[in-house]
């Protein structure tokens, strides 16, 4: 094997459609999928009826016929329509699947006058089938499992298979240092907005669909008696769930490090927007002992967004 001339982009070279493909594989990462969350859903038609609509959107396509084919881009302006066949007497389930059939590797299609990109549905799969069959290059849109006797699909049929090719991800921290102490007094088993120092203004990226959150307190204090009291996040309208405080020390002065976390699914609402978080506590009401931070405390969210189909 011999290095590749010539490489990207020099003047006066002829640059082949495998050089491109390379580059597409490089700048890829060698992954294939949709490019965006929200590219190339498939969901029912309109009228639900004998087919599915795939959205607007874009996908890198690893090709599956040699290990040097490189990788392919398509898009979709607009909704497409595919037909979905009918089931007879049994149940059957298809995949739908986003294909390229270069006629270099395989098949017999003119690229001056054929598509060689384009939606196909492979009958017959299994009903847990994911990905597409080897040896096809092109990426898993959506599995259709259709009942016995079905000639119309709803969306209950309709299994999301899609990934994002390059998932992005942003992690940031963010801290808070109580001055003076501030407790968690009201004893009566409803939630409460404390402490005031965790709150902090989010911005939330467009392409966002997640969001996992670890906060963590470190000298929380407690003392007076032995208390019991949950703790939660809270994002814009969104709750995390609870977190146990348990401690039967009585009345000394004693501090511990809690942890509060959760994975949340953003609404889509949230993305391009700043949003609020911060915890509360809830203290059971037949425990007295207080829960405290002060100036012996530290707060540390660490907040990270990542993206997938949506």
């Amino acid at each position: 094997m011999t290095l590749a001339q010539a490489p990207l982009l020099v003047n006066g070279a002829t640059h082949s459609a495998q050089t491109f493909r390379q580059m597409i594989k490089d700048l890829s990462h060698g992954s294939e999928g949709v490019t965006e969350a929200a590219d190339l859903k498939v969901a029912p038609l309109p009228v639900p009826g004998g087919g599915v609509q795939i959205a607007d959107g874009s996908a890198v396509i690893r090709g599956k016929a040699s290990a040097w084919q490189g990788s392919y881009t398509a898009y979709n302006i607009g909704t497409a329509t595919v037909d979905i066949a009918p089931t007879g007497a049994a149940p059957r389930s298809d995949l739908i699947v986003l294909r390229v059939q270069d006629p270099e590797f395989e098949g017999g299609l003119d690229p001056a006058k054929d598509a060689v990109n384009f939606f196909d549905v492979i009958p017959n799969v299994s009903s847990t089938a994911s990905v597409v069959p080897k040896g096809v290059t092109g990426v898993p849109l959506a599995r259709v499992d259709l009942p016995a006797s079905t000639g119309t699909v709803t969306a209950g049929m309709i299994r999301d298979l899609r990934r994002v090719a390059n998932p992005r991800r942003e992690r940031t921290l963010y801290t808070a240092y109580p001055t003076k102490m501030s407790k968690a007094w009201k004893d009566d088993d409803k939630w409460h907005d404390w402490p005031p120092e965790a709150r902090w203004q989010i911005p939330v990226p467009a392409w966002a669909t997640k969001m996992i959150v670890t906060i963590t307190v470190a000298g929380l204090r407690m003392d007076f008696d032995s208390l019991y009291g949950k703790l939660q996040l809270v994002f814009g309208t969104v709750h995390g769930q609870d977190t146990v405080v348990d401690d039967n020390q009585g009345q000394v002065v004693r501090r511990q490090t809690t942890v509060v976390a959760d994975t949340l699914t953003l609404p889509a609402s949230y993305r391009g927007t700043t949003q609020v978080l911060y915890m509360q506590a809830k203290m059971a009401k037949d425990w007295k002992g207080d829960l405290s931070v002060d100036g012996g405390s530290s707060i540390i969210a660490d907040v990270e967004f990542t993206e997938g189909p949506v």
